[in-house]
């Protein structure tokens, strides 16, 4: 077995260390720009008049970033060679993203939007996978230009983590259906056109069959926001929704009627290896910052680093660090080599031990740096409050638990890229 990182992805991650320090810091550190990753960055980010929204500055400054990271050949990195990208791998993609992480807070990845120059690009993929051909002609090129895209309407207010009982309901009308329900936490939804909105259509509630995906437009009658939910990290853009006898035609169905579930499915498995490479890449940088500082620091007349009680955490959490990096670089490359849903186990062991660490190692790095770790002038306290969220959203560990131990004691079995038979 050879575990070093491909000659090829070592050659591009130098690239993009190239990239950064040509064009995106510059870009940081013009205009004042720094205000959105330095002490002000919440204040500076949130439009307090909108109701909490991204301030505008904030979005196009992102979309400034994005422009020039696809100008050089890297936004669409995991996309197929067609669509301009380079037909970027799993562990391609958890590599890279620990990688930018592992860099700190700043303008080549900040997460808090699900911002990067190596983008996910999950709509984009997903729509390649599971779109009509009418759907990629009216879609496609305004996902990967910007101008166009979806917010994804799964979770229910009354439900949570269980996407199998949707009260969400779409029924045949005519040439196309009425859907009637409600959905929360429908990040982005302020500026996509659309919603992939997730309803029963046949079934009863805890089948996994059954749930139709349908692209609705946001601006659809009977489609209506009825509020930005604040969160531990602001800004928001976390939307609770409500359709009213929305209409769509049968051309607004996304993947095949009945088959929701696996679309929802496929998003979730490669967005959580690539989620828990960027809580690894985040706890990393923890643990080197405050390695630094403790050699730095030296209360009493002797660095912090002497003592062992800094030491033996660090040293716990860069164990883990070490650990979980090889579980992910292999469920990764498996995933590559068998299929999204071959290792599914092993996905939601990365996911909800990675972000578990990260929210440990933030903490551990504020407590390294006593007050001035426990201040907004260093990146910890943000680092903490954003990852903290990664063990609720897309499944909370609990769920990604449920799911290891499934497998575990034989209740789920693995399934091809074509098959689910999984909780969300």
């Amino acid at each position: 077995m050879n575990f070093d990182i491909p000659k090829e992805l070592v050659a591009y991650l130098e690239d993009l260390d190239a990239f950064i320090e040509r064009e995106i810091k510059p870009l940081e550190n013009s205009d004042d720009n720094i205000r959105f990753f330095d002490h002000r960055r919440e204040d500076a980010r949130t439009d307090w008049e909108r109701g909490g929204l991204p301030n505008e500055a904030w979005e196009a400054l992102l979309d400034e970033a994005r422009r020039r990271a696809d100008r050089a050949g890297h936004y669409r990195y995991p996309l197929p060679a067609q669509y301009g990208g380079k037909d970027g791998t799993n562990l391609g993609m958890a590599i890279i993203r620990e990688h930018l992480s592992a860099k700190g807070l700043g303008l080549h990845n900040d997460l808090q939007n699900e911002h990067s120059i190596v983008a996910n690009n999950i709509g984009v993929l997903l729509m390649i996978a599971y779109g009509t051909d009418a759907q990629k002609k009216e879609f496609l090129d305004g996902m990967l230009e910007g101008t166009t895209g979806f917010a994804f309407g799964i979770t229910e207010p009354n439900h949570g983590s269980d996407a199998t009982h949707m009260e969400t309901r779409a029924m045949r009308d005519g040439g196309g259906w009425r859907i009637d329900g409600e959905k929360t936490w429908n990040t982005g939804v302020h500026r996509a056109p659309y919603d992939m909105i997730m309803a029963r259509t046949s079934g009863e509630p805890g089948d996994a069959d059954g749930i139709t995906a349908f692209l609705v437009p946001t601006k659809a009658p009977g489609f209506k926001v009825e509020e930005y939910l604040w969160t531990f990290n602001m800004p928001t853009d976390h939307a609770r929704v409500s359709l009213r006898d929305v209409r769509v035609p049968d051309s607004a169905v996304f993947g095949g009627e009945g088959k929701g579930l696996g679309v929802v499915q496929h998003f979730f498995n490669e967005n959580r290896i690539r989620q828990a490479a960027a809580s690894l890449g985040a706890a990393q940088f923890c643990i080197n910052e405050s390695v630094k500082y403790a050699l730095e620091r030296k209360p009493f007349g002797k660095p912090l680093a002497a003592n062992q009680g800094i030491q033996f955490p660090l040293v716990e959490l860069s164990t883990q660090c070490e650990m979980l990096r090889a579980l992910i670089h292999k469920t990764a490359w498996q995933m590559d080599t068998y299929g999204v849903f071959s290792v599914s186990d092993k996905v939601s062991m990365c996911n909800y031990w990675s972000n578990r660490l990260c929210c440990e190692a933030a903490d551990r790095a504020m407590q390294v740096h006593g007050g001035l770790g426990y201040s907004r002038h260093k990146p910890f306290e943000h680092i903490y409050r954003h990852h903290r969220r990664y063990r609720i959203t897309e499944g909370t560990e609990e769920i990604q638990m449920r799911r290891v131990a499934g497998y575990l004691f034989g209740f789920m079995k693995q399934r091809s890229p074509k098959g689910v038979s999984e909780d969300a």
